[in-house]
């Protein structure tokens, strides 16, 4: 058989094979190198990977004062008011409802003035008092507010209850004698999902009726 020069096209497929190669290998030795970055971040131990993605100072000493006592406590600088009463403390009366401040659950007082205790760090809190609605009733018995409550039925689900509480008796503590206005008033930033307002309200009158009496 007689050699034949090739003709055009076979120069185009060959040339097409040779792009489709050097393509591939390419497209090739570019996703080696992807796995050969992934492999040991993937391969790594959950420890490993876990302390790899710490980042800030660990926890470290501070003092609490909590109804009345010191309590020494070890707690993270990101950590809030409400999670180190909760968690560390064991103090589970101040709730966390939205945990931005918007519903007032975490509600307690610091130096007898009520906070939102969730958008407060716990380093900040310093020398200054902490009361939360463990520490409002004397031994065995109840702050007028809370027995006033419990009266006039103004616990449902009673999760929003402590930090309604807590601002009700702070508010009698200021003003022994307030008018519904001035319940209203107090009360306005609590969120209460079961709607039970107006047993609020008449509670907190009762509670400070009672203590004129």
């Amino acid at each position: 058989m007689l050699n034949r020069r090739p003709d055009s096209a076979d120069q185009d497929r060959r040339a097409l094979s040779r792009r489709r190669f050097l393509t591939a290998s390419g497209i090739g030795a570019a996703g080696a190198a992807m796995l050969d970055k992934a492999i040991p971040d993937l391969l790594a131990s959950p420890a490993q990977a876990a302390e790899d993605a710490a980042l800030g100072p660990g926890p470290i000493a501070a003092t609490l004062h909590v109804n009345g006592g010191s309590r020494q406590v070890l707690i993270e600088p990101r950590t809030t008011l409400a999670e180190v009463l909760r968690g560390s403390l064991d103090l589970t009366g101040t709730k966390i409802g939205c945990n931005r401040g918007a519903c007032s659950a975490c509600t307690v007082w610091l130096d007898g003035v009520p906070v939102a205790s969730c958008m407060l760090l716990a380093i900040d809190i310093g020398d200054r008092k902490v009361t939360t609605i463990e520490g409002l009733a004397q031994g065995e018995e109840l702050h007028p507010v809370q027995s006033a409550f419990i009266v006039h039925d103004a616990v449902q689900c009673g999760f929003c209850t402590p930090g309604l509480v807590m601002s009700c008796a702070a508010l009698l503590d200021k003003n022994p004698n307030p008018s519904l206005d001035d319940v209203k008033a107090a009360t306005s930033g609590h969120l209460c999902r079961c709607g039970t307002y107006p047993h609020v309200f008449a509670a907190v009158l009762d509670a400070a009726a009672t203590r004129k009496g």
